[in-house]
């Protein structure tokens, strides 16, 4: 297949040395060290191209893997997240600027709370439309974290390239995404991580409650946006404790979320490409594309837990794993 893509993960969350989730503080070298090791365990899951929303540490790592000093896969980051704290519409143009000009790849906005508080929308209309109006004009894509219906459908009506998360979507935002070919990122292994890793975090009782009963109304959106015709994308939302496991994202798409093998695989593939900007260099094996290739011990296409077994991770035509 070609390499596959995780267009949402943070590489900077890990699990320190008491298995316990570090996102921030530390020691700066120990949270490079992390992060490059969080890249290199990624890339040997099978994807070759990651994009990580956001810490400007992302940026760094970024760099000295494309300059073929470490292992990993190709980043692209938002070097931040920005939120409605950040200050009027015009403070949050100059923000989108200020990130362009300090070398980000894409810009990262909430424009609702976390599942855990409701994900009701958090920005004001005014905000997101300036936020993405603005990334357009710099030539930047936006991806917006939106739980609820109502700060989706803003964003959307916004202009912005992608919707993350998307728990509560609404058949009719689902046809507007569609019609304006807005981009759709859900993510189920971050809610099972939390779960399978809990005592790695400080969620209470109340809050992991809440995190599972996410999971069926996300099942539920992914087989609805299919049929919508909504182009999804595939990402995880990988924090600590799921880097190298990315790839559990197929298994819950079909086992749970009843999608088809093939969908999964293509829009972690050329679909993902193509949200990215990038569907004529990467995400299909075609001449003149980027050689990413990765191979499974087993067709995923007949068992889906084939993605569990990689033996062969290509990028950009070197080899980075060959178990056979």
């Amino acid at each position: 297949m070609p390499g596959w893509i995780d267009t949402h993960i943070h590489l900077n969350w890990h699990l320190d040395a008491d298995r316990k989730s570090v996102s921030n503080g530390g020691k700066p070298e120990d949270m490079a060290l992390e992060t490059a090791g969080d890249a290199y365990t990624t890339l040997n899951g099978g994807f070759t191209t990651v994009q990580s929303v956001g810490a400007a540490i992302d940026a760094n790592v970024r760099d000295i893997v494309a300059r073929g000093l470490i292992p990993g896969p190709r980043i692209l980051t938002s070097m931040r997240q920005i939120q409605a704290n950040a200050g009027d519409p015009e403070a949050l143009r100059a923000l989108v600027r200020r990130t362009k000009e300090q070398g980000a790849d894409v810009i990262k906005l909430f424009a609702t709370s976390g599942l855990g508080a409701g994900g009701d929308q958090t920005m004001s209309d005014e905000q997101i439309q300036a936020v993405c109006a603005e990334a357009k004009a710099v030539g930047l894509r936006s991806v917006v974290h939106a739980i609820g219906d109502k700060g989706a459908r803003t964003a959307v009506l916004a202009g912005c390239t992608s919707i993350e998360h998307g728990t509560f979507l609404k058949d009719e935002t689902l046809d507007l995404m569609a019609q304006r070919g807005t981009f759709f990122d859900p993510n189920l292994l971050v809610l099972h991580n939390y779960l399978d890793n809990r005592a790695a975090f400080t969620f209470t009782e109340e809050q992991l409650n809440t995190i599972e009963k996410g999971i069926a109304p996300t099942e539920d959106v992914i087989h609805r946006a299919r049929a919508h015709n909504v182009k999804l994308a595939f990402g995880t939302d990988a924090v600590a404790g799921s880097h190298g496991r990315n790839a559990e994202e197929f298994i819950y798409r079909v086992r749970d979320a009843h999608e088809k093998p093939m969908d999964a695989v293509i829009s972690a593939t050329s679909r993902s490409a193509e949200s990215l900007g990038m569907g004529e260099t990467i995400g299909s094996v075609a001449p003149g594309y980027e050689a990413d290739l990765v191979a499974t011990d087993g067709n995923p296409l007949d068992d889906i837990t084939a993605v569990r077994r990689v033996v062969f991770v290509m990028k950009g035509g070197k080899v980075y794993r060959n178990a056979k």
